[in-house]
């Protein structure tokens, strides 16, 4: 391939992750005419149209899309990769602190921490378990982990999960005496139990089938804040619930709940890792987020890291 071309391709993957002409410049450290420049130039040379651009907002065309798809996993095996050599180097020292919610905890973040932990003794690790809000920068954190609609303002986020899928669930004790539910508006007929957030309100019931979206408030009749006391009111008969899909997992290979609603249930982006864009990352904190990324390169794929 030819060698300007190539560099053409990472500007491209770099103004799609970071949706912004500015800030691909600034992280590839060129004008943003530069930036301009290359786009052009790979379109006219590709003979297609690669983004959709206005003053507002940027994303890739089907072609882009198209290209990505193939691009992102390729760059990001070579980031990996790039990474792992540089765990090779001496021994880095440091304070990293973590921030991240309780299931992003037990699924995510703990494998990758511990692993950091035991190849760098040197490193001086903390994490905190909050699901609430929480600002990174003034609580002095390095790196928060959690999903992109819950980022705060002017944050770099990348991704560092599989995509997730929330499920309707119930026990089939539940069901066995009801109609089961085949449109999200049926749930008005059923028991349903609730989640209330850390922030202190009910977690709406977010679904979408053929590209519609819906919501819905349900009335709960009984009400937890705990994912393992949200699958046991479920196991236990007591309504519908709705929770992520790794919680139900076990429940629903034991056979002691039964997904519901399964066709309005598609998959989300998952966990991004968040950062302030004015701090410089510290070597613990790359370390800690190549360790993320190279779990699982290939789940997150063509996920997209971006300004927030």
């Amino acid at each position: 391939m030819d060698p300007r071309k190539f560099s053409d391709l990472v500007v491209f993957h770099c103004v799609v992750e970071l949706q912004s002409f500015t800030a691909a410049a600034r992280s590839l450290g060129v004008t943003q005419s530069a930036v301009s420049r290359t786009i052009k130039r790979l379109e006219s040379e590709l003979g297609v149209r690669l983004l959709w651009r206005s003053t507002r907002s940027l994303a890739p065309t089907a072609a882009g899309d198209r290209l990505l798809k193939t691009l992102a996993p390729a760059i990001a095996g070579l980031d990996a990769e790039i990474e792992e050599l540089g765990l090779l180097r001496e021994q880095p020292g440091g304070r990293l602190r973590v921030t991240r919610g309780k299931h992003a905890a037990d699924t995510l973040v703990w494998p990758a921490f511990s692993r950091l932990m035991a190849a760098y003794p040197g490193i001086e690790g903390e994490l905190t378990v909050e699901d609430d809000y929480v600002d990174i920068v003034a609580e002095r954190f390095d790196v928060g982990i959690r999903m992109r609609d819950r980022l705060e303002m002017n944050m770099v986020s990348v991704p560092v999960g599989p995509p997730l899928r929330t499920v309707v669930v119930g026990a089939p004790a539940y069901l066995d005496g009801v109609n089961e539910p085949r449109t999200p508006r049926d749930l008005s007929g059923h028991q349903c139990i609730g989640f209330r957030n850390a922030g202190g309100t009910l977690s709406p019931w977010v679904f979408e089938k053929d590209g519609h979206a819906e919501t819905v408030k349900v009335s709960p009749t009984v009400i937890v804040n705990d994912g393992d006391a949200l699958v046991g009111a479920a196991c236990s008969g007591l309504g519908l619930a709705y929770m992520l899909e790794d919680l139900a997992v076990p429940a629903l290979g034991r056979g002691s709940l039964v997904e519901v609603l399964a066709d309005w249930s598609p998959p989300f982006p998952g966990y991004h890792a968040f950062y302030s864009s004015r701090r410089q990352p510290t070597r613990p904190f790359s370390l800690f987020l190549a360790i993320l990324r190279q779990e699982a390169p290939e789940r997150i794929g063509a996920s997209d890291g971006r300004e927030h």
